[in-house]
């Protein structure tokens, strides 16, 4: 493995930590794909809504966005622990961490905007949202950097930096 190849892999690394979550660079490594499952998945699931511009199939991600962002387990993630992960020999996925559920309660208020302006007949407005959720959805897919769960930790540090000067 090369310099950069090594730095890369780090970077992708510590953009888990940033969601957090606390892995070793070995279950990191084993869990590349399956972090990046669900994300994957309701990804090519927004892109198909909004090719086809279907209120429909963008309101129906929405109950499962916000189970995401709302209780530990991404729906998506019960589809790899309990059938997909078998046909390579990885290991289940760990509960998801609160920074990374909170990106995905934000998702989750994104696709029902995205979704209401489908179907109240506003495609350009719909098609201009949706276009930026897939590029930050397409983003955390790649690379694991998830913008909503970065602005949050400085949201946070900059919180207690604050609380600690007053």
């Amino acid at each position: 493995m090369d310099g950069t190849t090594r730095v890369a892999g780090s970077w992708v690394s510590s953009n888990l930590a940033v969601q957090g979550y606390c892995l070793t660079g070995e279950e990191s490594r084993a869990l590349r794909v399956g972090l990046r499952f669900p994300t994957a998945l309701c990804l090519a699931l927004v892109v198909t809504g909004l090719t086809l511009q279907s209120a429909v199939l963008i309101l129906a991600l929405v109950p499962i966005g916000a189970i995401a962002g709302w209780t530990s387990r991404h729906p998506f993630d019960l589809l790899w622990n309990h059938g997909l992960r078998h046909l390579t020999g990885a290991p289940e996925l760990p509960p998801n961490p609160t920074p990374r559920r909170h990106a995905f309660e934000l998702a989750t208020v994104w696709l029902l905007a995205v979704g209401v302006l489908l179907a109240i007949g506003e495609p350009t407005a719909a098609l201009v949202l949706g276009v930026v959720l897939v590029g930050v959805c397409g983003l955390v897919t790649t690379t694991n950097f998830c913008i909503p769960s970065t602005l949050l930790g400085t949201w946070w540090r900059w919180r207690r930096a604050s609380e600690a000067t007053t």
